[in-house]
């Protein structure tokens, strides 16, 4: 079942959408109704300062530092990106993310929104990033349209967009809503959705520079003023050259005044006004110019504290300083709490906070993508470190795997084959091998000592000492006695050999558990949003009902140990009792024999894929079903419909097939495609190294 949601992750179409805004509003209610909650931003601008990261980790006290809260840099990612490799991006992504939602109640994340990505993507990258952190979606987006019609359509193309992408759209906020806009929709699109529309309203100062922004990035000397005085907003910048008698009646409020140091009558009558009930309120005033206001103005103007009004000094003129002050992109930071403030009051003040806890108490968004199922293969192997032995060093994609491995730090690899040999080839390749473990089966004390066991193994079978001696001058073999001397944890084979040549050894010396009789195998097929468990597509041509039992036995405790919770379908060419034939027969005892062994388990059948996978056919087909329509492990009755669905599945749906899995041995030895990737490499051993855990 899925979990209430622990995660939310803003979203905006274009950098002034006003995300942070939303963050904030975000950020303080969570911290009101959650312990302890983190803030996440998966991609910057630069990891070594974002502003947005700094306030809300400063004004909200976070107890998390800096680099926590950093995924990694927009030209890294772009480079991930522009060389297809997104799955090592949201790999490195999902390791930060992941810590910290063990680590904390809530985590709420703000995406970067760059046109750049554009150019690189069809999709949205913040989408796709929240999908995989199973995390919903809270829009932020700036009408465009005035008209009812137009911002509906707008509304439900972002609700498409998201849909497209397989993503949970938790809200949306529409964002710097004109005053008539605003008035007009407020109430329309309260209840309008199935999902929450809120309209913020557009506050101008929100989009001003603050006189702190200007001492912060402008260089300013502070002459003048305290801290307090900094968090002034600047209306307009007002450049006095005028007469001062001229020069009091055209300030308007929160005038900036800028003029040069010399222009005594300026700074005093500046000063004057802004003192007079009578006159607008001055933001800050601006002394420019090489020399800097004589030491005697300064001395008079000390002698007139407190003087209301924060007075800077620039050495440059003063069109250059407007002009720098022109370059600047109002911000919300600790800096600006009145801004701040202000954020929070138009967030309270249009979001109902009850309606809000309550829609997070129902909302569950539990996707399982391929790239946060292999993060959880990573992080579960690492947690107890195993050995795994890989013979096929004559392959390079098994050495490069190797180094993979090693470098992730979560198994400990055995090559076979001779040292020189080895160092050779990786050098060759560039790969750093350092840490390997390095068994030769040219050493004659250790081919002496796995010939032994295995004639012992084998000898009522008519096997020689001679014999054993011979044979175990197969890699595969001599992996495998390895593994069976407890010299190493598991195996993995495949990539030069064929599938007998892999399963054959482990079945003479590992052999199967006590409550199995055969060895089978399953794929795990991951689709963009969940994982299924197909079985048996690579071992098993024609089982009868007693060993399709067992596949769907090891099979559903496969899916158990990886994370997933079983609902088993034993498929077939009707459903329950709609159709009749010996293949039909076959599932329909297999399925009995399972619920008499393991009554523990969902299973459902004979059952067709459709009515197995799809709701709606199910309410249809099989409306009492508990598996129907659910189902993530799926029994295929033979290994011709098994083998060709999954390969079909896997090119025509675009799925991720990990695998094969042998199931049913006292300890782990898998099979590799010799067609592999070296991903497929790597995640195999993964696999396997969990699987070495799960057998002590």
């Amino acid at each position: 079942m899925a979990a209430h949601t622990k995660s939310l992750y803003i979203v905006s179409k274009n950098p002034k959408a006003g995300s942070m805004t939303v963050a904030l509003g975000m950020a303080d209610f969570l911290k009101r109704h959650y312990g302890r909650i983190a803030f996440f931003r998966p991609l910057v601008y630069s990891t070594e300062h974002d502003e947005d990261i700094k306030t809300i980790l400063e004004w909200f006290g976070l107890k998390q530092s800096y680099e926590e809260a950093v995924g990694i840099g927009l030209a890294e990612a772009e480079k991930f990106l522009s060389e297809d490799l997104t799955d090592e991006l949201m790999a490195k992504l999902l390791e930060k993310y992941l810590d910290l939602k063990q680590r904390y109640d809530f985590v709420l994340c703000l995406g970067l929104a760059d046109n750049h990505f554009a150019s690189l993507l069809d999709y949205d990258i913040n989408v796709e990033i929240a999908k995989n952190f199973s995390a919903p979606v809270v829009g932020v987006f700036v009408p465009q349209m005035q008209k009812h019609e137009e911002i509906l359509e707008e509304i439900n193309l972002w609700k498409h967009a998201i849909k497209m992408q397989n993503a949970e759209l938790f809200m949306l906020f529409a964002n710097r809503c004109e005053k008539v806009f605003y008035k007009t929709y407020k109430e329309i699109f309260k209840d309008y959705f199935p999902f929450p529309v809120a309209l913020l309203p557009d506050i101008k100062d929100l989009d001003s520079i603050s006189v702190s922004q200007i001492v912060q990035e402008g260089d300013a000397n502070l002459l003048f003023g305290n801290q307090e005085m900094l968090y002034r907003i600047v209306g307009r910048v007002h450049l006095a050259i005028a007469n001062a008698e001229h020069f009091i009646t055209q300030i308007r409020h929160k005038d900036m005044i800028v003029t040069a140091a010399d222009r005594t009558d300026i700074v005093f009558a500046a000063i004057l006004a802004h003192h007079a009930p009578s006159y607008p309120s001055i933001s800050a005033l601006v002394l420019c110019g090489e020399t800097k206001p004589a030491q005697s103005v300064v001395h008079l103007l000390e002698s007139m504290k407190p003087i209301e009004i924060p007075i800077l000094y620039f050495e440059s003129d003063a069109l250059a300083v407007i002009e720098k002050f022109q370059s600047l992109t109002p911000a919300l930071s600790s800096r600006t709490p009145n801004k701040i403030a202000t954020v929070l009051g138009i967030f309270n003040s249009n979001i109902s906070a009850n309606k809000l806890a309550q829609k997070l108490s129902l909302v569950s968004f539990n996707t399982l993508t391929p790239a946060m199922f292999k993060h959880q293969l990573f992080e579960r192997a690492a947690k107890k470190i195993k050995s795994i032995v890989l013979p096929e060093i004559e392959d390079d994609r098994i050495m490069a795997a190797a180094e993979i491995l090693l470098r992730r730090r979560v198994v400990s690899i055995v090559l076979l084959g001779g040292a020189k040999e080895i160092a050779a080839r990786a050098k060759i390749l560039g790969l750093d091998l350092k840490g390997v473990l390095i068994v030769d089966p040219a050493d004659e004390a250790m081919k002496a000592r796995l010939s032994e066991s295995y004639f012992r193994l084998r000898k009522h079978k008519g096997m020689t000492l001679v014999r054993a001696y011979e044979a175990i001058e197969s890699k595969t073999l001599f992996g495998t006695m390895l593994v069976h001397e407890g010299l190493a944890d598991g195996m993995v084979s495949g990539a030069t050999h064929t599938t007998r040549e892999t399963i054959l050894p482990a079945l003479q010396t590992i052999k199967t558990k006590p409550e199995f009789s055969i060895v089978s195998s399953c794929f795990f097929m991951c689709f963009d949003t969940k994982v299924l468990v197909y079985a048996d597509c690579a071992v098993n041509p024609n089982p009868d009902a007693k060993e399709l039992a067992q596949i769907a036995i090891a099979s559903a405790d496969t899916a158990k140990k990886f994370g997933l919770t079983p609902h088993v379908a034993m498929l077939s060419y009707s459903s329950g009792n709609s159709g009749e034939g010996i293949e039909v027969e076959k599932v329909r005892k297999a399925t009995q024999i399972v619920r008499q062994k393991r009554p523990d388990l969902p299973i459902e059948g004979p059952i067709q894929y459709d009515a197995a996978i799809d709701p709606a056919v199910a309410a249809g087909k099989m409306p009492k079903s508990k598996v129907a329509g659910h189902a993530n492990v799926f029994i295929f009755p033979d290994l011709n419909t098994g083998n060709n669905t999954y390969k079909a599945v896997q090119r025509s749906a675009g799925a991720i097939a990990i695998g094969p899995i042998l199931q049913g041995l006292k300890k782990p030895v898998n099979d590799l495609s010799r067609g592999c990737s070296v991903a497929d490499i790597v995640n195999t051993v993964a696999l396997t190294a969990i699987q070495a855990q799960e057998e002590e």
